[in-house]
Order: C-alpha cells, then structure tokens, then sequence
C-alpha cells in the first residue's frame, strides 16, 4: 500500500504515469496530497475502488496505463502481457468485425486467433504477433463497424440459444469467506442453490463451510466449469454506520469503452427485483475492473447485500427469513436474464411457483 506521506522510487514511478495521462503538474518522489487527488481520479475513470491510495490493484492498473499501442509488440507469454495498448487493440479488432473475446487487456491466446484473423485479411506475415506491420495495417484502415455491435450480438445470440430453461445452465456461487460475514454468504448460498437444483440447474461453490479460497483460486474455480453466470455474494463495511443498502457491480470500463451485456443486465435485473422484495436502499448497479470481474471468462456479478456495519442491515442480514427472501430474489432474477421481454413479469411480482407452472424448469 503507497499512501499520503510515502517518498521513494515507487512513487516517482507512478507521478510519471499519471503525469503522461495528464492527471498531474510534474512528476514527483512524494506522495503529496495532489498525487493522492490524482490517484483518486485515475481510480474513478479506471473502475476501481476510489481511496486516493495505492493497493495492489491501483498499482497493476497504473502500470497497464503505461502503454500506448505501437509502443511495444503484443504476443502471447506466460504471464501474459498486460496494458492499454492491449485493450486499445481488442477494441480495434471488434471494431473491424474480429473476435479478440473481451476487452479486458490481457493478451491471451483468443485475442492472439483474432491478430492472426486479422493478419491473413491484409496481408501481413501471420504469426499471432501485433508488432510494427499489424500496428500499421490497422492505423490505415477505417472502422467497418462501430460501437461493439460485434461483441453484443454474439452474447445475445449466445443467450439465445441457450434458450429461457433453467435445466441445461451452470452458475457458480462465490460467497464471501471474510471472516466476519462468510456464515452469513455461505447460508445465502446454500439457499439459493437448493433453489436453482430444484429447477435443474447445475450449481458449483467456490467454498465449503470451512474452507478460504484466495481470489485467483475462486477465479480458477469458476473459469474451470464452463459457467453460464457467476454470482459472488459479500456484505460491505464502511468506517462508520451511516453506509447503507445493496449495491451490485459487473464488469465495464468507461476508459475503454466495455462493458459485459449479460453482466450489467443481470446486474440491473438482480438490483432492481432485491430492492423491490425488500427494503434496502438502493445503493445502484455499478461497472467496475476489479479482477473478480475482469478475468472471470463468464459473466460475473458481485452484490454487495448491505453493510456489516450499519445496524439496521446488519439486523435484516442477522433474519434467515430475509436471507430467504434474499436467495428467492436472486433466483427469479435469474430465470428474468433469460426469458424474452413477452414473456418476463414485473419486478418483484414473479416466484418461483410462477417457473414450475410455466415449464421452464426443463
């Protein structure tokens, strides 16, 4: 953590960055409070949690800002190469009607297919490698098609086929395994996933009762099942008690851009119906870059259901009535993801007796 006060090579070498984004005077060897305001921004338009402070996450993302594309030459490594200039890329290739998957900066083996699509169509030696002459070739041609049109046909269609029934997905619940809530998360859990079972639903964990998972071993987890949604459940803190309500957050960056459809529809949806069948303030659907987020291959939501530390939603959460009505919620935002507009109900009115009815449990 780099906070207010700190001196070093570090914090030189983040004034640099922020100062070639434009976000500060000069650059400087101490982390004064105009770098803290700096920072603040940067984590605003990035994505991420503001906190004028320096974490782990704060200082990957700078350094992935240092890149502008034709800087460097873009292939597939282990680990894989990280930037702006990745993302910039990817946005390129959409663009032109190429399939690099999400925009999400990382230069891995699908984006490496859509660099080699790319190539073969103009002409350029095809070795997967976004070096000078494919830097160029996309500079000279024009977009074909604009704003992501591409990425969000493919998920619907993906959506599509699938079809509305419950019985042929597979979602993965994450809940929360900090130490003060994850009782709490893991019963939600197990309440939603007796639910989706009964509808034919396969459901993973990412934990059992007992055990902690790191958030890379979580992500691992889920990318390992082929999912078809990803719900991570926690219960938020803040330094005082006036912090309320639920908040849910999908993965988006305005920087770049992106957002994931399916992510920030189901974000809307599971908002919206939890708010309705309960009294928590609603606390708003945001896109943030956190990696829970970002390198899920599936579309994930994380809610926040209330604040361990404000009274009264630490007594909702406390209620296993609540909790029950937290996981009938959550279910039946589930099921409106994937059912048409004719055939969806209002918010807050449909159950799950309503789907068992319908027939598409199967």
């Amino acid at each position: 953590m780099i906070k207010p006060g700190d001196r070093g090579d570090v914090v030189t070498a983040v004034t640099n960055t922020l100062h070639r984004l434009g976000l500060i005077a000069s650059p400087t060897d101490t982390f004064t409070p105009e770098v803290s305001q700096a920072v603040r921004a940067f984590q605003q338009e990035r994505g991420l949690s503001v906190t004028g402070e320096i974490d782990i996450g704060t200082h990957a993302a700078i350094e992935e800002a240092r890149w502008k594309l034709g800087d460097r030459s873009l292939k597939v490594e282990s680990p894989h190469m990280r930037g702006d200039d990745v993302a910039t890329l990817q946005s390129r290739l959409i663009d032109m009607g190429f399939n690099p998957g999400r925009v999400d900066g990382i230069y891995g083996a699908t984006t490496e297919g859509a660099v080699k699509d790319f190539q073969k169509s103009v002409g350029v030696k095809i070795d997967g490698i976004c070096g000078p002459g494919t830097v160029i070739a996309l500079m000279r041609l024009m977009r074909t098609v604009t704003g992501g049109a591409p990425t969000q046909l493919r998920d619907q269609a993906v959506r599509e086929k699938r079809g509305p029934a419950l019985a042929d997905k597979v979602i993965v619940l994450d809940p929360s395994s900090r130490s003060d809530i994850s009782e709490i998360t893991f019963d939600i859990a197990q309440k939603i996933e007796g639910r989706l079972i009964a509808l034919g639903v396969s459901v993973f964990l990412s934990r059992n009762s007992s055990t902690k998972p790191s958030e890379s071993e979580r992500i691992a987890f889920a990318n390992s099942t082929d999912a078809d949604l990803v719900i991570s459940l926690s219960v938020d803190q803040y330094k005082n008690d006036k912090a309320e309500g639920l908040s849910t957050y999908f993965y988006g960056s305005d920087h770049h851009g992106i957002h994931s459809i399916v992510g920030e529809k189901f974000a809307t949806i599971v908002q919206r119906e939890l708010v309705a069948r309960t009294d928590l303030l609603n606390a708003r659907t945001q896109a943030k870059t956190w990696d829970l987020l970002r390198l899920t291959k599936a579309p994930t939501v994380l809610l926040e259901i209330g604040y361990r530390t404000n009274p009264k939603d630490a007594s909702r959460l406390a209620d296993s009535h609540f909790r029950d009505v937290i996981a009938e919620g959550l279910v039946v935002a589930i099921q409106r993801l994937y059912l048409s507009a004719e055939e969806d109900a209002k918010t807050g009115t449909l159950r799950i007796e309503d789907l068992r009815r319908a027939g598409i449990r199967r």
